[in-house]
Parts: structure tokens; C-alpha cells; sequence
């Protein structure tokens, strides 16, 4: 058994989200970025997905308001360096997104809360980018399998599980990257070595 059901982007779960997934909400900078060529965005999440989620989307839009839920970034020094030195990055801590607002069909802003005051405010936007996070397609696993403090599917570097005969690749795993071009080199693997193991304990019926 391969295990491959990959990963779910992690919602916000506030009003507005679901309402208007693909017409100003979005989860990918890379796929929905160019949408927003000059126009004014916010990203949620002041990781390392977001801060690199916010320099990627500084190329292309007119300018990028990072809401982060913690009192400072959490995001490595080096890419904090980075959306320092970008005029049109801005950086809006202890803040908690509490809907996202729209008109006609379309994303108009987003409403938060100031948490160190609880003042409610608005940021006009044109599109929301959620980055906070993954969460893996593997909660039908029960504990068949071992799993990190993510839910993520522990593996070796061969695609093996803490089951023998069961493999697993992608997103759903340990592998630091959540890239396509990544999920599909660990999906070669994991069947390379599920053929080496098959051809060592045949099937016989």
C-alpha cells in the first residue's frame, strides 16, 4: 500500500472564507498571484510561508499587508530582513483576522481585531492569501501508522512507514518541501520501493 492523499490548505474559519474561495480569497500566491497585478492584497501568517508568500506577491501587486496573530513574525530573520527593505510590504502584528469582507461577489477588505486593544479595524484589500499552514489527509489512518506532532506520516528515505508494506509520499509525509515537483520525486520513489519489497516477499494467492 502506497499512501499519497496529501495535504489540505488551513483555513481561517471565519466568515467570509468558504463564501468567497476564488474570488478574492485564495491559498496559493504562486497559482493566484498574477489575478492581483496592482491591486492591494494581505497575506495571513507571518511564517516562513507567509513572509515568502509576501515576497513573491510584492513582484506583482501594488502592495502586501502581512496580518500575523502573534506579537512579532515568526518567520526566519533572513526573509524578515527581506520584507523590511520592500516599500510596498507592511507588517500588521497581534492582529486576528475576524472576517473577510466582500461586495458584488468580490473581496473588498478584511475585518481584525487589535488583540493587545480588541479594536476592531478594517484593511481594504482586494484579495486575502491564507498561509498558515497544512494540514495532512490523515485522519482516516487511525494508528495504523506513526505520525508527528503535525498528523504528518513519519518516513525514512526510502518512503517506508512504520508498517510493514505500507508506504507513503507527498504532502501527507514528513518531507520538509510541499511542492509538487517534491511529491512526485518521493511518488517515484515510494514505487520503486514498493516494487523492491514486492519482488522480495511475492504475493501468493
Amino acid at each position: 500500500i502506497i499512501v499519497a492523499t496529501g495535504a489540505n490548505w488551513r483555513q481561517l474559519g471565519v466568515p467570509g472564507e468558504q463564501e468567497n474561495m476564488g474570488n478574492g480569497v485564495a491559498y496559493c500566491p504562486h497559482c493566484d498571484g498574477p489575478f492581483y497585478k496592482n491591486k492591494d492584497v494581505a497575506v495571513i501568517g507571518g511564517g516562513n510561508s507567509g513572509v515568502e508568500a509576501a515576497l513573491d506577491l510584492a513582484g506583482i501587486v501594488n502592495s502586501v499587508t502581512v496580518f500575523e496573530f502573534l506579537p512579532s513574525l515568526k518567520a526566519d530573520q533572513i526573509l524578515i530582513d527581506q520584507i523590511e527593505n520592500r516599500e510596498n510590504i507592511s507588517v500588521v502584528t497581534n492582529a486576528e483576522t475576524k472576517r473577510i469582507l466582500a461586495a458584488n461577489g468580490k473581496v473588498t477588505g478584511l475585518e481584525y481585531e487589535e488583540r493587545s486593544t480588541g479594536d476592531i479595524l478594517q484593511s481594504n484589500v482586494s484579495g486575502v492569501f491564507v498561509q498558515i499552514g497544512l494540514v495532512p489527509n490523515t485522519e482516516f489512518l487511525g494508528n495504523l501508522l506513526n505520525l508527528n506532532p503535525f498528523g504528518e506520516i513519519i518516513i525514512d528515505e526510502f518512503c517506508n512507514t512504520s508498517a510493514e508494506g505500507v508506504f507513503a509520499c507527498g504532502d501527507v509525509t514528513t518531507i520538509p518541501n510541499k511542492q509538487i515537483i517534491m511529491s512526485m520525486g518521493e511518488g517515484a520513489k515510494a514505487a520503486i520501493t514498493a516494487a523492491d519489497y514486492l519482488q522480495k516477499n511475492p504475493i501468493i494467492n
